[in-house]
């Protein structure tokens, strides 16, 4: 019977001040391993643009928030930072929020819960970055962006930038029980009592 020894990295407090340390962390993980795809979540464009400079070699694809998320027609990546994507040949992927589209649309109409906004709150139990890495492996593959017979390195934050890290075997939404989530590489843990 074997077992395997890896570090998981658990920062203070979550958000885009852990940034640079997550990208770092998941790049040597990646390397060690052979992983040559890295799945990020982006909402301005700034994460990924970031990721771009760190993870040179690597195949990179890059989610964005659905057109209309914080208001009708808007689109939070930036026009210069989507220039500086494509020039990096970093894919982008703009399309509906696997665990927040038209469920949401029945919340905000009759005030009532669907089953993918109940996963979605499900999975922030383990932090915001988990239940996004998770929701963008599904949108990627989905999209046949990344295998699902492969594993891949997937980051997300809490709001904005990067705090949290994976390496999972993505599913296709439709088969949504099959994500495997195979190491933690760091994520938040702000209330630890470490921290106090």
């Amino acid at each position: 019977m074997g077992e395997l020894v890896t570090q998981t990295v658990y920062f203070e407090r979550p958000g885009a001040e852990n940034t640079e340390r997550a990208l770092t962390l998941g790049r040597a993980r990646a390397k060690a391993l052979g992983l040559q795809t890295l799945v990020i979540a982006t909402t301005t464009g700034a994460s990924a643009v970031r990721a771009s400079e760190v993870f040179t070699g690597f195949r990179i694809v890059a989610l964005t928030h659905s057109a209309g998320f914080i208001k009708p027609d808007m689109q939070d990546l930036t026009p210069d930072n989507r220039a500086l994507l494509e020039s990096a040949g970093v894919q982008l992927l703009t399309c509906q929020h696997a665990l927040g589209g038209v469920g949401r649309a029945v919340r905000k109409k009759f005030g009532t819960y669907q089953v993918d906004e109940i996963i979605a709150h499900t999975l922030r139990i383990f932090g915001q970055g988990i239940k996004v890495v998770i929701e963008i492996s599904l949108m990627a593959a989905d999209a046949g962006l990344v295998s699902v017979s492969e594993p891949t390195l997937v980051a997300a934050g809490t709001k904005h930038g990067i705090d949290t890290v994976v390496i999972m075997q993505p599913a296709n939404a439709q088969a949504f029980f099959d994500v495997q989530m195979m190491e933690i590489i760091c994520r938040p843990s702000p209330g630890h009592p470490a921290f106090e």
